[in-house]
């Protein structure tokens, strides 16, 4: 794949990070977005500059459409996309749906789903054959909470990651004779930092008891899943959402 463009955005940490160098490796350049984490997403520019590949960072908060433009804007300038990785999502605090406010809910669905759906819209742009694009793939991460419903914890993240289930069943079907496939994760209980953002950093351990493998996955496992739906070898994939969850 060397010379095709992969755009992740929420690169630079958790999935999005073992993402861009598991493309990196297989020779994709890599823009990473990242929220405000400058250094962060810096360090995954340099350890894949470090090994020979190639990389940039972008600031780009996907709850803001301007941020989305120029994040593809400077994609555009760092060669020919080839693939979308739409990582980047918020999760709030432990909180029962009557105790939700409408601006926790905003945030949520601004982020989650319509950067998300955005950020599909500027792909769709550039791959699809009906715009003289020559194809290619996206990739939506989605969670199992979008079909356990997340009940007393985040029913709203979890109704979130159920609209990125139908996005992903629509859009692949909407562009699927236009060269693109459209194909989704969704992640189990995984060892990254989005669970201290929900204020329980222990989650994933505290429930891995209830995982059929009986442990948390890590970021390198979904990030295999994500670069093989982006290779050839799932070239006949599209419109389907894959569970990397260990059976949960």
């Amino acid at each position: 794949m060397t010379g095709q463009v992969v755009l992740i955005t929420g690169g630079s940490r958790g999935i999005g990070r073992a993402a861009a160098f598991a493309a990196a490796a297989r020779g994709y350049k890599v823009v990473v977005g990242y929220a405000s984490n400058k250094a962060a997403a810096d360090e995954v520019v340099g350890k894949i500059e470090a090994s020979n590949g190639k990389a940039i960072a972008v600031k780009c908060d996907v709850g803001s459409e301007a941020d989305i433009l120029n994040l593809f804007k400077q994609a555009d300038t760092f060669g020919s996309l080839h693939a979308l990785v739409n990582n980047a999502g918020v999760v709030d605090a432990t909180s029962r749906v009557d105790e939700m406010s409408a601006e926790r809910l905003t945030r949520m669905m601004n982020v989650n789903v319509v950067g998300s759906i955005l950020c599909a819209r500027e792909a769709v742009k550039r791959l699809s054959t009906k715009h003289g694009g020559k194809g290619g793939v996206i990739v939506n991460l989605s969670s199992v909470a979008a079909t356990l419903g997340s009940p007393s914890q985040y029913v709203d993240y979890a109704a979130s990651k159920g609209a990125i289930d139908t996005l992903t069943l629509g859009l692949g079907r909407e562009v699927s004779a236009e060269g693109i496939r459209v194909a989704g994760i969704r992640p189990g209980l995984i060892d990254t930092d989005i669970h201290a953002s929900g204020g329980e950093p222990d989650r994933a351990h505290r429930l891995a008891h209830t995982v059929p493998m009986k442990r948390v996955g890590t970021p390198e496992e979904v990030a295999n899943a994500i670069v093989w739906l982006m290779s050839d070898e799932a070239s006949y994939v599209t419109a389907t959402t894959m569970d990397v969850s260990g059976g949960r």
